[in-house]
């Protein structure tokens, strides 16, 4: 598909304009086998749009027998959106979902009022020397989504709008951006972007959007006169048309954003809420592990462990 938002991206120059408000450098945290570096929530800043935690998993490579264990866990009050670059993960969760994700395609899992899920290597996989490279995002909900019942979505890579044109590369994975929109149901208007560009090649941010941001997983990006390797995310000002060109040797983004909430969120472990009285509820009730009778139940088929949750 052809895809040419405009002919002449505007780059602001740096003499006329700061464009970029929040300059954020992940936190890197080593897992034993791998390394995640998190975007967030950043002291700076909570959340871009909805978007409320970012994680870059990897790249890390693992020998025969090796492979990733994320035991079931639980969430409230967010999206989870998995994309991956190379590997795989097993999902499955408490609704019933059995799902393998490759790169390209993307998991869309809605905790809403509660869900528990596991990410796992394939057995097939661990038969072999394998990688793993990708991004695992949360959204937070409108407060009046809080409480839907927990879904999921999983969408094939040929599902969602890709555009290429003039040395970039571009897959809608969430949102709608640049006169498309992924089949994706969100509840809020964002947008969530992988973006390939060939060396100084220059692509618009999308400025529909209230707020907007990119990280750099590859190469290194130009804005408005400044220089941006990998592992950066820039925040931008609402309303300035910005444009990124690539370094020499090209670039890999994730662009993020979307309309902010009516206030901000709070956090611990893998709850997100408007109200701390849910976040209580659900901290006792995962403690309790009442999985016939209670607010959470383990996904079937991995039902035999379970994570422990962190004191306080």
């Amino acid at each position: 598909m052809s895809w040419n938002p405009t002919l002449d991206p505007i780059c602001p120059d740096a003499t006329e304009v700061d464009a970029i408000e929040t300059l954020i450098i992940p936190r890197a945290r080593d897992l034993g086998t791998f390394e995640v570096r998190r975007a967030l929530p950043a002291p700076a800043r909570q959340m871009v749009g909805p978007f409320i935690f970012f994680d870059q998993v990897g790249p890390a490579e693992f020998v025969t027998n090796q492979g990733v264990d994320v035991r079931p866990h639980p969430h409230i009050g967010l999206a989870t959106v998995t994309y991956l670059y190379r590997g795989e993960f097993h999902h499955r969760d408490s609704i019933g979902t059995n799902q393998i994700i490759y790169p390209g395609e993307a998991n869309w899992m809605t905790a809403g009022k509660g869900v528990t899920h596991s990410e796992r290597t394939s057995k097939e996989t661990r038969m072999k020397p394998h990688s793993l490279f990708g991004i695992q995002t949360w959204v937070a909900l409108p407060e009046d989504k809080e409480e839907v019942d927990a879904d999921f979505e999983h969408h094939e890579k040929e599902a969602l709008p890709t555009f290429e044109a003039e040395g970039k590369s571009v897959r809608l994975i969430v949102g709608s951006a640049y006169g498309k929109r992924s089949p994706v149901k969100t509840f809020s208007e964002m947008f969530y972007l992988d973006v390939k560009l060939d060396p100084s090649a220059i692509i618009p941010l999308p400025d529909e959007h209230e707020d907007r941001g990119v990280y750099v997983v590859e190469g290194s990006v130009s804005v408005a006169g400044q220089n941006f390797d990998a592992g950066r995310m820039m925040v931008f000002r609402s309303g300035d048309k910005v444009g990124l060109q690539a370094g020499p040797h090209g670039a890999r983004l994730m662009m993020l954003g979307g309309e902010t909430l009516n206030g901000p969120r709070y956090v611990w472990w893998n709850f997100v809420s408007s109200s701390k009285d849910k976040i209580e509820e659900a901290k006792e009730a995962w403690r309790r592990g009442d999985w016939l009778n209670g607010m959470f139940q383990l996904p079937p088929g991995d039902d035999y462990e379970s994570a422990i949750a962190p004191k306080g």
